[in-house]
């Protein structure tokens, strides 16, 4: 509905082309706009009232005080692998998560994991590639997740956290299992977190958003794969930067793998540049910098970076 509302108003009542420039350039940013914006109220709301029913502390003083040997740094993985987030929809959870104060290794694992892995990628993956490949793509996305969540969790980044979270952080809802208010009790102060925090990063969306839609837009189709060559030994670091700029979900990204594939790259190299569109994207990138000093981004975007990489040559040796 959203799509077909957006569409509608870029095509249909202001008349530009699908073809390519400022038609799908803004019939991007207003569909993306729309669906992210309903996903903040959605999910900010629901961490909302989570952080209102549940003592959130004893949650994170559980994860913190027990050695589980990376396994909670699998579950944040796999809750992002089954739930149906891009990299911009995925980070108001994330934020929910840092400000209830879940470990940083175990949030980052979801922040990982949730863009590269979900339902639909899954049944797509399969019908174009096969069943070996997608149980490797989707064990691999899992390993990331789970090895990097884990691997950045041992550098205590949380002193590069933005002052804005650290007073979200310092700002918890009332609540807990000695709190007997309604939920229509409860409503009034959920909303009116929900909606402080949509105010903090809604400039970050959009301009996230404006830089997707431009690439979408104005980038030629093609302008890519001549640095892809199968026999370029740099092709898959190259792949993984190409695609920074870039912006989309892994559903919308794996008709181009396939289109790629069939053109003669080799499938890692590929799936790189898949990952890293959906994971590495510059739009997330400013959406993170609300949370993230640069600091962190670096260290969050390096160590992603290398490990997408280090996936794509093995998915090139394998297959």
């Amino acid at each position: 509905m959203i799509e077909s509302f957006a569409d509608w108003l870029i095509y249909d009542t202001f008349g530009l082309s699908s073809a390519g420039g400022l038609g799908p350039a803004l019939q991007f940013f207003v569909y993306d706009f729309i669906k992210i914006g309903l996903l903040l109220i959605v999910i900010t709301h629901l961490m909302g009232l989570f952080n209102s029913y549940f003592p959130v502390e004893k949650v994170k003083n559980y994860l913190a005080g027990k050695n589980l040997y990376g396994f909670e740094n699998f579950i944040a993985a796999f809750l992002g692998a089954v739930t149906p987030f891009c990299s911009c929809s995925s980070i108001p959870l994330f934020i929910g998560f840092v400000k209830g104060g879940i470990p940083m290794g175990v949030t980052l694992s979801y922040l990982i994991t949730s863009p590269l892995i979900n339902e639909i990628a899954v049944a797509l993956f399969i019908g174009i590639f096969g069943l070996k490949v997608t149980i490797i793509y989707v064990a691999s996305g899992l390993v990331l997740g789970t090895l990097g969540g884990l691997l950045l969790g041992k550098m205590k980044l949380e002193r590069y956290l933005t002052d804005w979270v650290k007073s979200m952080q310092d700002m918890q809802l009332n609540g807990g299992p000695n709190d007997t208010r309604s939920l229509k009790e409860r409503m009034p102060e959920v909303s009116a977190e929900a909606f402080r925090i949509i105010k903090g990063i809604v400039l970050y969306i959009v301009a996230g958003l404006a830089i997707g839609g431009f690439i979408h837009g104005y980038v030629p189709h093609g302008f890519f794969e001549q640095y892809m060559a199968v026999d370029n030994i740099f092709a898959v670091p190259v792949s993984v930067i190409l695609a920074v700029p870039m912006y989309t979900n892994a559903s919308g990204a794996i008709p181009v793998v396939e289109a790629l594939v069939g053109k003669g790259i080799p499938l890692g190299t590929a799936l790189a540049f898949m990952m890293a569109v959906v994971g590495l994207s510059l739009p997330e990138a400013m959406l993170l910098k609300k949370v993230m000093k640069w600091q962190f981004l670096a260290t969050f975007f390096g160590t992603v970076t290398i490990f997408i990489i280090g996936l794509g040559y093995f998915f090139n040796i394998i297959f």
